[in-house]
């Protein structure tokens, strides 16, 4: 099973690395991330026979986050072009880029959604306990709190970005003023609470795949990369951050 879904992974990103070549464009890798692990659910739940119940309700949850997710990015860089990052590696590479992006770009994202999307995989083939449990159900309702911080903090985000009054301007108020990055942690949450179903199954040893998830939007592609541009672009930023947690809401900090 794991070899079968981790083709459909490298298949999904290959054809996608195919499609930035036509389009001169790679950011189309950040479009289907999400998509990328409904591919991966689905291609588990048509090799495997489990417990149906479970089955169906990991592969609603995945698929719900993940396009969500395809959409909100799609959407919020319409017209942006191609993202400054893979714009700095074009910058670098010339013409080398697009055999370096297949490697570095397309086929490492391939791996770490396969690896993040472990205890979906084993949630979905487990066969026992052919009965939700009460860890099925926790993991459920911290995958909803989680899924609640992600959208929401993107909405916020979107309509405040929206109003030209706020150019230049931080967002500080609503699920903003008790975490810099309410987003990133409802993502997480929700691999958290996928996890704990796969927990449920036995599958404790899946816990590689939150914990990836995490150091991604800790440490990678998240916050750490996101808050090195705002320190340099946003007046008052630090400010924010003296008052503001980083990743889980609290109560803001008087300074």
């Amino acid at each position: 099973m794991y070899l079968t879904t981790l083709a459909a992974a490298l298949t999904l990103f290959f054809l996608l690395w195919i499609l930035s070549l036509a389009m001169k464009d790679a950011s189309v890798v950040d479009r289907y991330w999400g998509i990328a692990f409904i591919v991966i659910a689905s291609a588990t739940s048509a090799a495997t026979e489990g417990f149906e119940t479970r089955s169906r309700l990991v592969l609603v949850l995945v698929t719900l986050w993940g396009a969500r997710l395809s959409l909100y990015i799609t959407v919020r860089n319409l017209g942006g072009g191609e993202d400054f990052r893979y714009r700095a590696m074009r910058e670098r590479w010339g013409t080398r880029f697009p055999i370096v992006s297949l490697a570095t770009v397309f086929g490492l994202q391939a791996l770490l959604a396969w690896i993040v999307s472990l205890p979906v995989q084993a949630a979905i083939a487990a066969v026992f306990p052919a009965r939700l449990t009460a860890l099925d159900r926790i993991g459920v309702a911290v995958w909803i709190v989680g899924f609640a911080f992600e959208a929401v903090g993107d909405w916020q985000l979107s309509r405040f970005r929206a109003k030209a009054r706020n150019r230049g301007r931080l967002l500080t108020t609503g699920l903003w003023k008790y975490s810099r990055h309410p987003n990133y942690f409802g993502d997480a949450l929700q691999w958290w609470g996928l996890w704990l179903i796969a927990a449920a199954t036995g599958a404790w040893w899946t816990v590689v795949g939150p914990l990836l998830m995490t150091l991604l939007l800790l440490r990678v592609s998240g916050v750490t990369l996101l808050e090195k541009r705002l320190r340099r672009s946003r007046e008052g930023y630090e400010d924010y951050c003296r008052r503001t947690s980083a990743f889980v809401p609290t109560r803001p900090r008087r300074v």
